[in-house]
Parts: structure tokens; C-alpha cells; sequence
């Protein structure tokens, strides 16, 4: 035991100044954990002022029913709403800002190779998240003018609250794996994709050498990520992306070449996926 203090003691003296950069990542750690249970605490206060709100507009709308019944018998419309707009619009809001983030992922071929997992429905807490955002577009009223009854909006204020906490721990899942799941030749052809990407969006190479090196990325990216017709639109339209301002309209000509735009290249889309 003495020997082992001792050599403690031995090592700290000699690295002494590790000190310093294990504070540094300790506080860093710290921060990001400090600010990610800010967002949650803030987004179960959201949800509670939702559900306090609902349950107020529940307790109104039973205590007209009862003015109606001593009334005696009249026409009562059964599809009015018993929710304030407000509270729909919130949740519209809030569904809206997941599927956002998510489309940042969704759309960026340079964050997809980043964080692959975000886009592969084998992963399970991928497919957890996918469920959920189906689930919440289902229960997504038309409009936030649209009548609801208390029972559609209980269940879709569930589904975004289930949509949003699904995102979360997807999207920390997949900064944690990134491109662990892969194998060594696979994670040298995702990393030769990301440095043809830097080359096919670098809008101070030619365009001839953006076309290549966008072909060469779908190439390297082949069977390892299925990439939406969206994200390759989105792309596309990065590389072909004037390189500078256009100079002054010249008299064309029939031997000028146009200026070639990148080829597409088709791959298998998700539902063709064996």
C-alpha cells in the first residue's frame, strides 16, 4: 500500500502539469451536461404550462356543458374546439423545431458522414426516433384554426413531447458512434468522401474539378450511405454554384462548351434497399 502511494505521488509529481488540461476537459464536460438538463428542465416546464393550460380549457368546456344542461335541451355542437389556438400553435412550434434539427442532418451530406447513425434506420434509437416523428405527423392537427377535441390534442401534445425526447437521445447516440459501426476500409472511404466533399463545394476550384470530386464522393459513399434525392439535390446545387460573379455577356459561339453541370448518379434509394 505504501509502494503504491509512494508511486502516486512519484507520477504526480512528474506530470504535474496534466493537471491543467484534465480541468480543462472536466469543465468542458461539465458545461455541456449543465446545459443539456437546461434544455430538458425547460422543455418539461413547456410541457406542464401545455397540459396546465389544456386541463383549464377542459375544466371551461365541462362547465359550459352544465350551464347547457339546466338550460334544458338544445342543438350542441359536438366538433367544436375545447383547446385555445395557442396552445396548438405551441405545439406546431415545437414539432416544427425537431424536424428541423432533424432535416439538418437529413440535408447535409458532410453531417451525414459526420454522424452516419442519424441516417440509418438499423440503428435502434435511429428507428425509435423515426416511429416517433410518424406517430407525431399522424396526430398533427390540419391547422391550428382546425377543431380538435380534448382527447386529438392530449394525444398529439404525447407524441411531440415523445417526438422531441426520441430526437435527443438519437442524436447523442449518433455523435457518440459516429463512424464506429463501420470497418477500417470502410472508415478510410468515408474520410476520402469527406475531403472530396471540401473539394466539390470549394467554390475557389474550378468546376471542372468540383464535377470529379462530386462523382468521387457518391462513389466513396456507395453502399455505405443512401443519401435522399433531397440531400443529393441540395448537393448538386452546391457544385454548381458560380464560382464568382459573371462577367460581362460575350457574343457566344457554337465551339464554346457549356458549363457542365454534375452528373447524377443513380443509386438505390431507402425502399429499394434489400
Amino acid at each position: 500500500m505504501d509502494e503504491f502511494i509512494q508511486g502516486f505521488w512519484n507520477f504526480a509529481g512528474n506530470y504535474w502539469w496534466l493537471i491543467f488540461p484534465i480541468m480543462g476537459m472536466a469543465g468542458g464536460a461539465a458545461k455541456a451536461w449543465e446545459q443539456g438538463s437546461k434544455r430538458r428542465h425547460e422543455r418539461r416546464l413547456e410541457t406542464l404550462r401545455m397540459k396546465a393550460q389544456l386541463k383549464t380549457a377542459e375544466i371551461e368546456a365541462r362547465a359550459l356543458t352544465q350551464q347547457a344542461k339546466r338550460r334544458g335541451p338544445s342543438v350542441v355542437d359536438t366538433t367544436a374546439s375545447v383547446v385555445p389556438n395557442d396552445l396548438v400553435a405551441r405545439l406546431f412550434a415545437e414539432h416544427d423545431e425537431i424536424t428541423a434539427r432533424w432535416l439538418d442532418y437529413e440535408l447535409d451530406v458532410a453531417k451525414l458522414i459526420a454522424f452516419p447513425a442519424m441516417s440509418d434506420g438499423r440503428q435502434p434509437l435511429t428507428a425509435a426516433f423515426l416511429r416517433a416523428k410518424k406517430t407525431a405527423d399522424a396526430l398533427r392537427p390540419a391547422s391550428a384554426e382546425a377543431k380538435v377535441s380534448e382527447q386529438q390534442i392530449t394525444e398529439y401534445l404525447q407524441a411531440v413531447g415523445d417526438y422531441a425526447v426520441a430526437f435527443e437521445i438519437a442524436e447523442k447516440d449518433a455523435r457518440r458512434l459516429r463512424d464506429s459501426t463501420f470497418t477500417a476500409p470502410e472508415r478510410k472511404r468515408l474520410e476520402r468522401a469527406q475531403q472530396l466533399l471540401k473539394v466539390a463545394v470549394d467554390e475557389s476550384a474550378t468546376q471542372a474539378e468540383r464535377n470529379v470530386a462530386y462523382k468521387r464522393v457518391r462513389e466513396e459513399l456507395d453502399g455505405l450511405i443512401l443519401l435522399s434525392d433531397d440531400a443529393v439535390t441540395v448537393l448538386e446545387k452546391q457544385v454548381a454554384k458560380e464560382i464568382s460573379a459573371p462577367a460581362a455577356p460575350q457574343p457566344s459561339t457554337a465551339s464554346e462548351p457549356a458549363t457542365a453541370e454534375p452528373e447524377r448518379i443513380r443509386l438505390p434509394r431507402r425502399d429499394e434497399q434489400s
